[in-house]
């Protein structure tokens, strides 16, 4: 028997809302349960099954990707220049090289990027399309086979408590999402279903995925040995692979938005080594997840955790894509429709140009005429070939917001615009990522 301090999920937050010490928990290595002591909390037992992915042993070890796993043994034997960072719920490389050379690479070329952050949750049994059409913000009744939605998941108070895509795999339904958001989307799921043939299993251990970004993606995918043809955003394809990987199975799915190409490829974490060094053989750029937020952020994505909150309303964010108002009712859908049927809330997401180089905080707030109108939620520094330029994201009150109209924001001059940031980003790109 080992002892471990451990911080996770909602056994911290409790803990911590109780002004308790950290948890201990006795792991039993041969069981599937686990039991929680503290001095506070005598005879208190949890028979939650033990989740290996989402346990933070001593507040510092987290989950770490397959690619990352292989490319820390490839770094042991080999000069590998590679960072290291947590990105949404796992341990990944944080750059390779510089990352605003990878950031080009997403802009004018092809970046290849660890998704092993991002998890599935698979929901299977006959109820599973109508009750999951009652659980979140878009259309998965009519949705088709192969293809996929955005969609919020909203508690009865129409606030967001996270988001995802989900596809229609035909004898299931497929909800994909980041490791950091899993625990929480599962309890919600736990919580709703009553007696419905709904069965839910978090089939994150068996898959990993990488990603493909930028004008020459589709052509990195194929020089690599993936046939990947013309597809539809969020269209599933079973590709035919001849790739150093001989996968066994490999599913690409086309990103969110159509005018700029990205992929994401679904594999067994035992290819997902192989697979990447043929891509990067192939020519594409090995990006880091700070390229990544610089995209993100270029792009006008927002994330879940840091642009958007559990306070959030869905028209706030103006991802209306996430929306769909002719589905029927689903949890949170009255506060949803009241605000459309009676007008705009008073926030809006948006994007922000900064003028100088001094260093923003990501809650830094927006002035307009002396008066605080907003808040920032992400920054980021871009080096274009002619220029430097500071980008943020935030909220803004919806009179104030009007791209072209002059804000302060931590003391630097600022400029609203639109979203995607003209001239830095090619289009909205999910990366998935919002």
């Amino acid at each position: 028997m080992r002892f471990l301090e451990v911080l996770c999920g909602s056994t911290a937050e409790t803990l911590t809302q109780a002004n308790l010490n950290p948890c201990v928990i006795l792991w039993r290595p041969g069981g599937a349960r686990f039991s929680i002591a503290n001095p506070q909390l005598p005879n208190r037992q949890s028979q939650r099954p033990m989740n290996h992915e989402v346990l933070r042993y001593n507040q510092y070890s987290m989950f770490r990707t397959p690619l990352q796993e292989a490319l820390r043994a490839q770094a042991a034997n080999q000069a590998l220049s590679m960072r290291v960072s947590e990105y949404r719920g796992a341990e990944t490389a944080a750059s390779y090289s510089d990352p605003q050379g990878e950031f080009d690479a997403l802009r004018n070329g092809s970046g290849v990027y660890d998704l092993g952050f991002r998890a599935r949750i698979s929901l299977a049994g006959s109820d599973r399309a109508r009750w999951m059409n009652g659980m979140v913000t878009n259309n998965i009744r009519d949705l088709n086979e192969g293809r996929g939605v955005y969609s919020f998941l909203l508690n009865p108070q129409g606030r967001i408590l996270g988001d995802m895509l989900v596809f229609n795999d035909g004898e299931t339904l497929t909800v994909e999402t980041d490791r950091s958001q899993v625990e929480k989307i599962l309890a919600t799921f736990d919580h709703y279903i009553i007696m419905d043939d709904v069965r839910v299993a978090n089939i994150s251990g068996n898959w990993t995925a990488l990603g493909m970004a930028g004008p020459k993606a589709r052509t990195g995918l194929n020089a690599a040995g993936i046939e990947v043809t013309e597809m539809e955003p969020l269209q599933t394809h079973l590709a035919r692979c001849n790739c150093d990987c001989d996968c066994v199975q490999c599913t690409v799915v086309r990103g969110e938005d159509a005018q700029y190409e990205s992929y994401e490829i679904w594999l067994a974490p035992k290819d997902v080594f192989a697979t990447w060094r043929s891509l990067v053989s192939a020519g594409s750029t090995p990006v880091g997840s700070e390229a990544l937020e610089i995209q993100r952020i270029a792009a006008g994505v927002p994330l879940y955790g840091v642009d958007i909150r559990e306070r959030d309303l869905p028209q706030e964010t103006e991802q209306m894509r996430a929306l769909n108002f002719n589905k029927g009712c689903y949890v949170g859908q009255e506060i949803v429709e009241r605000i459309r049927s009676r007008g705009n809330v008073h926030r809006k997401f948006t994007g922000f140009v900064l003028e100088g180089s001094a260093e923003i905080a990501t809650d830094a707030k927006i002035v307009s005429g002396e008066k605080e109108v907003g808040e920032i939620t992400s920054v980021a520094l871009v080096r274009l070939p002619l220029s430097e330029r500071k980008l943020a994201l935030g909220y803004i009150r919806r009179e104030v917001g009007v791209p072209g109209r002059e804000v302060m924001i931590g003391g630097l001059k600022a400029t609203v615009t639109q979203l995607p940031l003209a001239g830095v980003a090619p289009a909205r790109e999910s990366l998935l990522q919002r």
